[in-house]
């Protein structure tokens, strides 16, 4: 059952004006290259947001930038008022906590030398949140939610499919108690049967566990299917922002049409209907 979401009250994340450039490549001087310019937007508690767009829109850039894993050039990210990348010491670190992030290559975001034990304890210890048999009985529930039998706790990450492997880095993201969860393309890379699986797993996890998501992809299909809301990006600028019903029956900007009817369609006749729509 989805979380209600009250926009009455403060948004737990606020992005404000954020822009992020990178130093130019090449023979001799370039100008910096500018992959997130101007992006502002708020996610209230139990809400998901999902960014959109192709390859090089920027819209990966602005999640680690939300996650605290890039430093922005330009503006403010602020979790409940904190900003995300000023501070120090303890109020940094709980900061740090209460916001988490789920990769997109479940192949390379975990320590192929760590057991499924150790990923998840060393989270824990890091951050306090729980110490000795009381981690190893969260660990163990933590699997347990996540679809996957506490057996799992001594073996490696090269003994499981890709699917398994992306519900550990799940549960890793979970261990430390976040209230926000990134999520960079957390299914691109699994097979279609197995997304839906890692999909629906996702939203029972929101419910369960109150989390709030921004939820990044380039399968508006999977967007639709989770997301409140969606924003859309365009070569480092937030072009769109509207609930997902709104965007997908009705989109304001040029571009998010071009992706809409781009996206593949089973019904012939609708597919036709919406390159038409997008070239009106």
């Amino acid at each position: 059952m989805p979380l209600p979401i009250d926009r009455d009250t403060p948004p737990l994340l606020h992005v404000r004006h954020v822009g992020r450039d990178f130093a130019g490549r090449g023979w001799g001087v370039s100008a910096p290259f500018r992959a997130v310019d101007d992006v502002s937007l708020a996610v209230w508690r139990g809400e998901t947001l999902g960014i959109v767009g192709e390859s090089g829109s920027g819209k990966s850039t602005l999640g680690r930038m939300i996650a605290g894993l890039l430093t922005p050039t330009r503006g403010q990210v602020l979790l409940d008022g904190d900003d995300v990348h000023a501070g120090q010491g303890a109020r940094k670190r709980e900061v740090w906590r209460r916001m988490q992030m789920v990769f997109q290559d479940p192949y390379a975001s975990l320590n192929p030398r760590m057991t499924v034990r150790d990923a998840l304890l060393e989270p824990m210890r890091n951050f306090g949140v729980a110490q000795g048999q009381a981690a190893e009985d969260r660990a163990r529930r933590l699997l347990d939610a996540c679809g996957l039998a506490s057996r799992s706790l001594d073996l490696f990450p090269r003994e499981f499919s890709g699917g398994q492997r992306q519900r550990i880095g799940i549960a890793r993201a979970l261990a430390v108690q976040p209230d926000l969860i990134v999520a960079d393309e957390p299914v691109s890379a699994l097979d279609v049967s197995v997304q839906a699986q890692v999909i629906n797993l996702m939203m029972d996890l929101q419910a369960e566990f109150r989390l709030t998501y921004v939820f990044i992809a380039h399968d508006l299909a999977v967007v639709r299917q989770i997301a409140d809301r969606v924003g859309v990006m365009h070569k480092g600028h937030m072009v769109e922002l509207a609930d997902s019903e709104t965007l997908f029956s009705s989109p304001a900007h040029a571009y998010t049409k071009m992706l809409l009817a781009s996206s593949p369609v089973a019904d012939p006749v609708r597919a036709r209907q919406q390159i038409a729509g997008a070239l009106a």
